[in-house]
């Protein structure tokens, strides 16, 4: 509970919300697009724009909050004991509260013959198809940021890139199918804008067990860590040791804890 006491904790939430307001901006104005251009290059514009979207903000602040920008990224890490249940509570507050402003956002500057704002909806397939092509979808980014935020590997500064290139991967195979979600909060903020929630339990149940199944692949049979639970589990309850620092918080290498005070607040 000491972290919530703490100017990095909050600044990480602030991080999260904000970057997902900039990137539901991006990729939903990308989705609204021509209404009279349903070629393929229309799939490739949403494709970019989520995916090149992604890599910026996680450069931006990646180091402030590790740029999860997605609860099915925050359940995964979760899962693998790499950041608490407080925080991960927080992280998904703050991830729909941004995707809920920055669909407003959208429909409010957007033009009045706006009608979608990018609403995930199921085309032509049946909710169970719905169901596994946003599991597989999102089984596959979250296993590349656990990959590429994996300390025991050196990837230099690519991981935003690489997560980038995963979201867009996802969108250039799923968009046709779903609107490709891989990303509950995306789906939820237009969703509750419009009020349209057919199917909608889809995008929640696909990418949060696809992030839970990914932790547990990627942790325990692709790259087993030689340590035991009770150490992996300390990071989940804000317990932490010396050497925890190599577990927690893949991505916050140079975030210093400032306590929550008097004198933080005027530096």
């Amino acid at each position: 509970m000491s972290d919530i006491k703490t100017w990095v904790f909050w600044r990480a939430i602030l991080a999260e919300s904000l970057g997902m307001i900039i990137y539901v901006f991006i990729g939903l104005s990308s989705v609204i697009g021509d209404k009279n251009n349903p070629s393929p290059d229309q799939e490739l514009k949403v494709a970019f724009a989520f995916g090149l979207a992604i890599a910026a903000i996680a450069q931006c602040i990646g180091h402030i909050s590790g740029a999860h920008l997605n609860p099915a990224v925050t359940l995964g890490l979760l899962v693998s004991c790499q950041m608490s249940i407080l925080r991960a509570f927080f992280y998904v507050i703050a991830q729909v509260l941004g995707a809920v402003a920055g669909s407003a956002v959208v429909y409010g500057i957007g033009p009045e013959t706006t009608d979608s704002v990018g609403v995930n909806k199921l085309n032509a397939i049946t909710p169970c198809q719905g169901l596994a092509i946003e599991f597989l979808l999102t089984l596959q980014l979250v296993l590349c940021v656990l990959a590429v935020t994996d300390k025991r590997r050196n990837v230099g500064g690519f991981a935003p890139l690489a997560i980038g290139l995963s979201v867009g991967l996802g969108h250039l195979a799923g968009v046709r199918y779903t609107g490709c979600g891989m990303n509950p909060a995306r789906s939820f903020g237009p969703a509750v804008i419009l009020e349209s929630f057919d199917d909608h339990w889809v995008f929640w149940v696909g990418p949060m067990s696809a992030g839970v199944v990914a932790a547990l692949l990627y942790n325990h049979l692709l790259t087993p860590r030689d340590e035991p639970f009770s150490e992996k589990t300390r990071g989940l309850f804000c317990i932490r040791s010396s050497a925890d620092t190599d577990t927690l918080e893949p991505l916050l290498d140079d975030v210093e804890d400032v306590k929550w005070s008097k004198s933080s607040a005027e530096v």
